[in-house]
């Protein structure tokens, strides 16, 4: 079969790999959507992702799906052509979490991920024309939910498990700063749960643009306009350092900031005066737990995704696919990774 590797460093490279036999629990997927994730990106450009290092090479990919293809002989409850998406994380160990942690298993503290280095022997990802997975991490797309679509449920699930974090939005207006994929996505899930006028900001006008058809009901051009002030609910989505300053002050007093896209893990300067003047409570949120289900059900209730997907390409194009990846004037950048259709 065919594989996106990368092997380091601006090393990416489709390779031909043996296919996969399933354990008596795992089913084999052809593979036929993956999208591509900053992860992915950092480990194109730098050879790692955070504090994961690339050490071998290693098969790209956690934002996938596909079809059922063959089933081990332990599993039921799956058929074969089937569409099907996945939970990629998987936890190591008894899963055992404090009380205080209870339903947070994304705060498990090991964790193999689907096209992750966290780990050595390194998680390969799912940007192959098949791949063996544990029968417990897949989950069926509903009826008129397309594995296209369903390619976007896990960073679906990133921005579900955002909104989640503040309780009920039901008619509160909030503000998402940062419109790149999971920032598009976080208006889309916003709006699904009810919120009342979302306003969206960014410098790129396409980013603006998806927003908008995510369901932003107003969009802000950050390089001629400033943020707008005294939003009760704030999204955070840009990760950008610089910007915390300025998103802090659009906070209301009193207000709350979701903290969404990942910030350096390097020292950095920022403006964070407000946070405790205006007593802003500032909450993190980290991949999800298994709002993977709800992002599932949310495709199926027809949350629409389609706007967020600007490109697509064939697997053997993954270079130029990894480039739009990195534009600004891309959102959600596809690859096809079967032949067929």
């Amino acid at each position: 079969m065919k594989a996106v590797v990368v092997h380091g460093a601006g090393d990416i490279r489709v390779d031909e790999l043996p296919d996969p036999i399933p354990a008596p629990d795992e089913v084999i997927v052809a593979m036929e959507w993956g999208g591509i994730c900053g992860s992915d990106l950092a480990y194109w450009r730098e050879g790692r992702s955070g504090t994961a290092v690339l050490k071998h090479p290693m098969v790209l990919g956690h934002e996938v799906a596909g079809r059922v293809s063959s089933l081990g002989h332990a599993v039921t409850g799956l058929r074969v052509g089937q569409p099907v998406t996945f939970q990629p994380a998987q936890l190591v160990g008894d899963g055992r979490m404090p009380a205080r942690l209870a339903g947070r298993s994304n705060l498990y503290p090991s964790v193999r991920y689907f096209g992750s280095a966290a780990f050595d022997p390194h998680t390969d990802g799912g940007f192959s024309q098949l791949r063996a997975v544990r029968a417990e991490q897949v989950r069926p797309l509903p009826d008129g939910v397309s594995t296209r679509q369903g390619a976007v449920a896990e960073p679906l699930a990133v921005a579900m498990h955002a909104v989640g974090r503040v309780g009920s939005v039901v008619d509160r207006p909030a503000l998402v700063n940062g419109c790149g994929p999971i920032g598009s996505l976080v208006v889309a899930a916003l709006k699904f749960a009810g919120a009342a006028t979302v306003v969206a900001a960014d410098v790129a006008p396409r980013a603006l643009a998806v927003a908008a058809a995510m369901g932003a009901d107003v969009t802000v051009d950050l390089t001629r306009a400033a943020l707008p002030e005294d939003l009760d609910l704030v999204f955070e989505a840009s990760g950008a350092a610089a910007a915390l300053g300025g998103v802090l002050h659009a906070t209301a007093k009193g207000g709350t900031i979701v903290q969404v896209g990942n910030l350096p893990g390097a020292p950095v300067t920022a403006v964070l005066g407000d946070l405790v003047t205006r007593e802003i409570t500032w909450i993190g949120s980290y991949r999800f737990a298994e709002e993977i289900d709800q992002a599932i059900s949310a495709l199926g209730s027809g949350l629409v995704v389609d706007p967020l997907i600007t490109h697509e390409f064939a697997m053997d194009q993954v270079e130029r696919a990894m480039e739009a990846a990195a534009s600004s004037d891309s959102s959600k950048v596809l690859l096809r990774l079967t032949d067929a259709g």
